[in-house]
């Protein structure tokens, strides 16, 4: 009975473990690189949102998000979006990206906890969230690009 019993926890706390990385983006899953528009080439290590659980959840709850590091959202294909900071405990840079890799639109140091819409003003398919202040600090601005590289083709669930 206790063999058993040992099996069905190994198999519960799989289950749980399973249904625990569903929810959240595969991690580190590639690297973009911003370009400002004098050419300095930022690389920053991505995970993906690409279904639409994970575009929802993007990184709420997180406690911190390591210079260099960001997600990036992928949509199935370009229209307007719009985010907002609910459940997201830290200051972002968003950046909305269209189909030609420019930054379009440019949210800079995000107030966490913030419902207020902060929208794209066009159509993107690319979303790509760092932590807040680093366009400041390295020059970046709309018009500027961001090299996706073989993840521009991965495919939006």
């Amino acid at each position: 009975m206790r063999r058993i019993a040992g099996r069905s926890a190994v198999v519960a706390l799989a289950l749980l473990l399973s249904l625990l990385t569903s929810c959240h983006p595969s991690r580190a899953a590639g690297t973009v690189e911003v370009v400002s528009g004098a050419g300095k080439v930022l690389p920053v290590a991505v995970e993906l949102a690409v279904t639409p659980d994970a575009r929802q959840l993007g990184l709420m709850y997180r406690d911190e998000l390591a210079p260099g590091q960001g997600m990036l959202f992928i949509f199935p294909e370009a229209a307007p979006q719009a985010f907002w900071m609910k459940n997201t405990k830290i200051p972002l840079d968003i950046l909305f990206i269209d189909d030609t890799e420019r930054i379009v639109r440019l949210h800079a140091q995000t107030t966490p906890f913030s419902e207020a819409s902060l929208p794209s003003d066009a159509p993107v398919r690319f979303v790509l969230e760092v932590p807040g202040g680093f366009c400041a600090a390295h020059g970046i601005a709309e018009g500027d690009t961001v090299r996706l590289g073989a993840l521009a083709s991965t495919t939006a669930r």
